[in-house]
């Protein structure tokens, strides 16, 4: 039968039995007192199984009826509702049918609580959509890992009275690939070059980045730039490219036959140098602007040099390593001098590991990595 608006005529039972979703109603316990033919078409099990026989929390997965007794009853008996709550009902072939809840506590005329109303969403389409997600995250942070591993991995240069070696500490577990990164290779006969750098962002696009800059660093240092001008040429790489924009980055150069030491920071915490005998220092020259930053029409990136005697250090790191939320910069660049002081007669190799051990934390959100080159 239609009515004068041309919309078919329904019956409130109608409307209720035939709902776009389960309905049920049960007692304050979640004893069932009612239910739609919706609810027995999802489930596969009949009204008499069901009123007055059992509890809507019977009815879920073991985790379900877990999360129901912990998180979904005592959020309805605070606030009087609970919506979208995921959850899983077992049906009556045994399967898993995913369902989002939304429950209304209904209050009798003397105001107590006296019911509680619930509708039931099919969900199946979401959870695999959920599942898609989550597996295309993950393979992303695979990839990203990938490529990451790909820029960490590999010898490190050697020569006769040189020895270097490095580290790195992931963030977190569960969280995506950070921008920290280190290489180390030859520029010439006799002369290495040094590169720590952190890339803004994560995942597979910092991995690139990463990529992209190291490159670009390797190819820059066999003009024989030096460390200032060779970030000069570095910034307007990322500038016309459009990548690497507010990266940092330390680029030193070591000329074993004249123990010489040349770097340069762009935005990059300072390198930290021990000579024999003395206490550990951080340099604080030769420092200039994160890359691709507007530094005005004087875009020059100054260095530094000094001379690194048998027995002396240059520890290059990331800033994951002296950050913390509860102390102060100042005070972490401390504790990596002490580290340094602590850890300067081991092995170039097991130096920057200890070092990385010693100012972990248990909770790391940022990754860190180090790289230090010593002369024996």
């Amino acid at each position: 039968m239609r009515t004068e608006d041309g919309l078919i005529e329904e019956s409130a039972e109608d409307l209720f039995e035939n709902a776009p979703c389960a309905y049920l109603s049960t007692a304050l316990d979640g004893r069932i007192a009612k239910v739609n033919r919706t609810f027995e078409q999802l489930t596969g099990i009949g009204r008499e199984d069901l009123v007055g026989k059992r509890r809507f929390q019977e009815l879920l997965t073991p985790g379900g009826r877990i999360y129901h007794e912990t998180h979904y009853a005592p959020l309805l008996q605070m606030q009087g509702q609970a919506k979208e709550i995921a959850l899983e009902i077992v049906c009556a072939d045994g399967s898993r049918l995913p369902v989002l809840v939304n429950s209304v506590v209904v209050d009798g005329s003397d105001g107590s609580p006296r019911a509680i109303r619930t509708t039931v969403f099919e969900a199946r389409d979401r959870r695999r959509y959920e599942e898609e997600l989550l597996q295309a995250r993950q393979r992303e942070r695979e990839i990203a890992q990938e490529l990451q591993n790909s820029m960490l991995t590999g010898e490190m240069p050697s020569a006769p009275g040189l020895a270097i070696g490095a580290g790195y500490r992931p963030a977190d577990s569960g969280l995506d690939v950070g921008g920290d990164w280190y290489d180390a290779f030859w520029v010439g006969e006799g002369k290495v070059g040094l590169v720590v750098g952190d890339v803004v962002g994560r995942g597979i696009g910092a991995a690139a980045t990463m990529g992209q800059l190291r490159s670009a660093m390797r190819a820059l240092a066999s003009t024989d730039l030096r460390p200032g001008p060779l970030l000069e040429a570095l910034d307007s790489y990322a500038a016309r490219h459009h990548v690497g924009c507010m990266s940092t980055v330390v680029y030193a150069e070591l000329e074993l036959g004249e123990r010489a030491l040349r770097y340069a920071c762009a935005g990059h915490p300072p390198p930290v140098l021990a000579a024999p005998g003395e206490e550990p220092r951080l340099a604080w020259d030769g420092r200039s602007a994160p890359l691709d930053v507007n530094l005005g029409e004087d875009r020059r990136r100054p260095e530094a040099h000094c001379r690194l005697e048998p027995g002396g250090l240059v520890f290059l790191y990331t800033d994951g390593l002296i950050e913390r939320r509860d102390r102060s910069i100042d005070a972490g660049m401390e504790l990596l001098l002490q580290e340094v002081h602590s850890h300067r007669d081991e092995p170039a190799a097991a130096m920057s590991d200890g070092i990385l051990r010693a100012l972990e934390v248990d909770e790391h959100r940022d990754d860190a990595c180090g790289l230090v080159a010593t002369l024996l």
